[in-house]
């Protein structure tokens, strides 16, 4: 390692949160630098408190330590000192911000980072929201995602299942998509993607799985399960009520397939699981992200 450092700044839901670390990461292993992480300036302000964000990656197993707070803007007098830095650091050869580029209409793609003529201190910020920022290092990055095990029950009923059967993985995120009935789905979401549109969505993916392999078994994961059983029900379907967050990151590793949900969350849980053969699902005109290389290429849209 240099004595060269990168400091990722880490925001918004743990999916997002993934999605930069997993990039930073990358880049510090690309480089020989080393990473830490600023877990608070992403938080103090109020519209991420209004939001219930907070940081959230110290469920898994990560190398990388805490920043020092010198290395944080994590208060408002730091963050309009930050903003003045950022502003200056355009007139040095020796770059110290990097942030993630739109264009725009605010959208980004994959754009490789280049920290060859940087200084001693980079500043990462940004979603990142592909894994061709990172796949190269992806046996590395499944390592640093590995679940702190402290507090799990290694004879969880929904593991010996998910294990036992032809499991399929999906994940119903009713509170983030917004409403089309005005019951199911987020009122106040100002998205374009209905809850009916990922239902539709599912429902192919469960035709597929129903007609390309055997006595397949749905696992169903969601935020609210109320009247869920209305769309899939049956014998072949399993309602997932894990305990929290890092239960049902736990419980993804042991799916056999997956019908990825249009979420970071999800698509993480499809990304980082080791199934042999696994097959991975994801809609074909349906994007979360407003990055246009979310979907892994070999994920099969439908």
């Amino acid at each position: 390692m240099t004595s060269k450092k990168i400091i990722v700044k880490i925001a918004a839901g743990l999916g997002n949160q993934m999605f930069m670390y997993a990039n930073a990461y990358a880049l510090s292993k690309k480089y020989l630098f080393n990473l830490t992480i600023d877990n608070t300036s992403g938080f103090f302000q109020k519209k991420n408190r209004t939001l219930s964000r907070e940081y959230g990656l110290d469920i898994f197993n990560l190398s990388a330590k805490k920043s020092f707070t010198g290395d944080k803007f994590d208060n408002h007098f730091k963050h309009f000192l930050k903003k003045l830095l950022v502003f200056f650091d355009i007139f040095f050869s020796k770059k110290t911000f990097f942030k993630e580029k739109l264009n725009k209409n605010k959208m980004s793609n994959f754009t490789p980072i280049d920290l060859k003529n940087s200084g001693k201190k980079i500043y990462i910020e940004g979603y990142y929201q592909s894994e061709k920022y990172f796949s190269k290092f992806k046996k590395n990055i499944q390592n640093e995602f590995s679940i702190n095990l402290l507090d799990i029950n290694f004879n969880d009923k929904y593991k010996k299942n998910l294990v036992s059967t032809n499991s399929i993985s999906l994940h119903l995120r009713r509170n983030r998509f917004k409403s089309n009935d005005g019951k199911f789905g987020d009122p106040n979401y100002r998205g374009s993607i209905t809850f009916r549109k990922v239902i539709d969505y599912v429902g192919r993916g469960i035709d597929y799985f129903r007609k390309n392999t055997i006595d397949p078994h749905f696992f169903v994961w969601s935020d609210n399960f109320e009247d869920i059983e209305k769309y899939f029900y049956g014998n072949d379907f399993t309602y997932v009520r894990g305990e929290n967050i890092k239960h049902d990151f736990y419980l993804f590793q042991f799916a056999k397939n997956f019908i990825v949900s249009p979420s970071t969350f999800h698509w993480w849980g499809a990304w980082l699981n080791n199934s042999l053969n696994k097959i991975c699902l994801r809609p074909k005109n349906i994007n979360p992200s407003n990055n246009i290389d979310f979907w892994p290429e070999k994920w099969i849209g439908i």
